[in-house]
């Protein structure tokens, strides 16, 4: 179970990674400021206050996100749809 944990810390770690390296490019995007959705994206965790709010701040940004090869399947996943419906946002149109 131990082992379980680290890989999800790492692989979180990773996904902020991704996220951070491309925003450079993205004028007003900032990919890593969905980090407190990773708990729920990633674990199927409770949706946060927090992760909702930082989802509305980018959500103009979550088609661009859904574009990038580096981490598409995040916000393709049934988990990432999951979450911008519990935020009470509409599923992006890309």
């Amino acid at each position: 179970m131990g082992s379980n944990k680290a890989a999800v810390c790492v692989l979180s770690l990773v996904l902020c990674s991704l996220l951070a390296a491309n925003t450079a490019a993205a004028a007003g995007c900032d990919a890593s400021a969905l980090s407190p959705c990773v708990g729920a994206i990633m674990l199927g965790g409770p949706v946060t206050p927090g992760c909702c709010a930082r989802l509305r701040a980018q959500r103009a940004c979550l088609c661009q996100y859904a574009r990038d090869p580096s981490y598409r399947g995040y916000v393709n996943s049934p988990r990432a749809q999951s979450v911008v419906a519990a935020c009470g946002l509409p599923r992006p149109k890309c």
